[in-house]
């Protein structure tokens, strides 16, 4: 799975569900209770955690298979190589930790050991983005994606609700190579209906077809994009949203297509807008489809800060309130 795969138009799925007053769920949750469930299916299934596996819920898989769950301490590089040992024997290791400590202190081992030897590894580090909250700036992961997205063969994947948690889960135990699955650690609105999502990998999703504007979203973003379309509706613009579950390899395709049709695109990410989503999109429509960007998230020069969620988001310009504004100022200014 290289970065120059490219994925066909992107397809209009089913509609997501009661946006303005949606049930929420954690992500890091279905994470655990996908381990399990796919624990008691394939016994190759093994797990390994950095002494947090209460936050990262893979607890729940120590609990229900004891012998296949590997804790290796505060030790991130370890983690990574050890779980590169154990894909070189067949298993299919899955690893977390806070999204900080797996992209940051693992990010060597993480390059030379799994992904230059394109091993069956599949990280999965939750608490990523300024989602994290009251923990603050020195473990809100708000560079990950830049760095991750620019290793060979790694797949970088965002869910953005816990029904796409289960389905990437499910499809990365399934998929050959090195993948970072990154995932928060709040309650989220779950927008996708589980008994008819379907899934398609390496496709942008267009959650909702539109003419005025796109906006690319990834990750829990991908709610507030949603909600401020519904708002934006009824002032007269009729955005199209985006969900980009994958950031690499990226649907060229599928961006340009939608930039096409539009002609303006927001993008939307808790994440940095230096190398992260925005970055993918900008590099994407620069070379094969100029068009005018304007970039939402983490702005350059900024750490994050602790805090609730909710004002974070708003902080940082990334909540429904401030993708309005954000059309709005553009479409109409």
């Amino acid at each position: 799975m290289g970065a120059t795969v490219q994925a066909s138009s992107p397809a209009v799925l089913n509609e997501p569900i009661n946006i303005e007053s949606p049930k929420k769920h954690a992500p890091r949750v279905m994470f655990g209770e996908t381990l399990v469930a796919l624990g008691h299916e394939n016994p190759n299934i093994v797990v390994l955690d950095a002494d947090l596996a209460c936050s990262t819920q893979t607890a729940k898989f120590a609990k229900a298979f004891p012998n296949r769950f590997f804790n290796q301490g505060i030790a991130e590089q370890d983690l990574m190589n050890t779980a590169a040992g154990l894909a070189t024997v067949g298993k299919i290791p899955f690893l977390s930790t806070f999204a900080m400590f797996a992209s940051g202190k693992a990010w060597e081992p993480l390059r030379n050991t799994v992904c230059y030897s394109n091993l069956n590894v599949k990280i999965a580090p939750t608490h990523s983005g300024i989602s994290l909250g009251e923990d603050g700036a020195s473990h809100q992961s708000i560079e990950d994606i830049a760095i991750t997205r620019v290793i060979p063969y790694l797949t970088v994947i965002v869910p953005s609700d816990s029904t796409e948690t289960q389905a990437v889960i499910e499809w990365a135990a399934e998929t050959y190579g090195p993948m970072y699955i990154r995932l928060i650690r709040p309650d989220v609105p779950v927008i996708h209906r589980k008994d008819d999502y379907v899934f398609e990998p390496y496709k942008l999703r267009v959650e909702r077809a539109g003419t005025d504007l796109t906006i690319v979203a990834t990750g829990e973003t991908v709610y507030f994009a949603l909600l401020a379309a519904n708002r934006l509706a009824e002032q007269g613009i009729n955005v199209e949203v985006l969900n980009a579950l994958f950031i690499a390899p990226f649907d060229v395709e599928g961006m340009v297509a939608s930039a096409k049709k539009t002609g303006k695109v927001l993008t939307v990410e808790s994440h940095s807008v230096i190398g992260g989503l925005g970055g993918v999109v900008c590099e994407t429509l620069s070379e094969h489809c100029p068009t005018p960007v304007k970039r939402l998230g983490v702005q350059a020069g900024r750490f994050g800060q602790s805090g609730k969620a909710v004002d974070l988001f708003r902080e940082y310009g990334i909540d429904a309130q401030a993708i309005e504004e954000a059309v709005v100022a553009w479409v109409k200014g």
